[in-house]
């Protein structure tokens, strides 16, 4: 049997996805290596949420097949896609918090769901996870009693409550000012290395694409697939695909990196 340490941590082979009679994505092919810091961008309605709902399972895909440390979750059986599916975690774009539960009990739910831990153990360890984002004190609080970037590290929290060894990312930065995804950014580096996690992000916010990210695969709409893969900053500077070039030289970003 393979050692699931030399394995891409998310391998994508040959997807096409869509909903019903209408194909978004076509023949999409990728890997994402353990430990990295990988984007998925492009433009408005390129696929990018679309292809998010099928790594996650949300969404079958129409075709192709998406392995995890090399094993299938599209095609499992209900045990088979429970068990895979505890090895991630999601922060959705608008956090998804339960605006009826506080903190502490929205990061509870995944243990509550996936464990057979007491209700002590589960609160302690809701707890850390809040206090790992920056949340200490805010355990008892609701939703509606914090801030959009604390309802994202919130949101983040639930996501690492059952120590994933992937996390998927939604638009992280979407609604946040720019000290505030800056600061989001920071809790995503370090949360990569202080657990070697694998972290797939959906963004079009270059500010985050070219401080955090290790690779990126850029989707368009037109061509229903991927255009360009492999570091941002060597992308911007050295791709002859004006889409990919256009879309990375926003606001002059790639000069302020030099």
């Amino acid at each position: 049997m393979a050692d699931s340490h030399n394995l891409p941590a998310i391998e994508v082979n040959g997807l096409t996805c869509g909903y019903e009679e209408l194909t978004v994505l076509k023949d999409v092919s990728f890997q994402v290596q353990p430990g990295e810091i990988f984007f998925i961008i492009g433009g408005s309605g390129c696929g990018k949420s679309t292809l998010l709902k099928n790594l996650i399972g949300i969404n079958r895909p129409l075709g192709g097949e998406v392995r995890f440390f090399g094993q299938k979750i599209d095609h499992a059986d209900i045990a088979g896609r429970r068990e895979r599916l505890k090895t991630f975690g999601v922060l959705y774009q608008s956090a998804a918090l339960w605006s009826s539960l506080t903190l502490r009990e929205n990061v509870a739910l995944p243990l509550e769901e996936y464990t057979s831990l007491t209700r002590r153990e589960i609160e302690e360890i809701a707890t850390l996870k809040l206090t790992q984002v920056g949340l200490t004190g805010f355990e008892d609080y609701y939703p509606s009693e914090i801030s959009g970037g604390m309802k994202k590290r919130a949101g983040l929290a639930r996501a690492l409550a059952l120590d994933p060894q992937i996390v998927f990312l939604d638009e992280p930065s979407a609604g946040l000012d720019p000290i505030t995804s800056r600061k989001l950014d920071e809790l995503v580096t370090q949360i990569r290395e202080l657990f070697g996690t694998t972290l797939v992000v959906v963004s079009h916010e270059l500010a985050s694409i070219f401080s955090i990210a290790d690779r990126v695969i850029m989707l368009d709409k037109a061509e229903q697939g991927i255009i360009a893969g492999g570091a941002p900053l060597e992308l911007a500077r050295g791709s002859k695909d004006r889409r990919v070039t256009e879309f990375l030289h926003r606001g002059d970003r790639v000069e302020n990196q030099m």
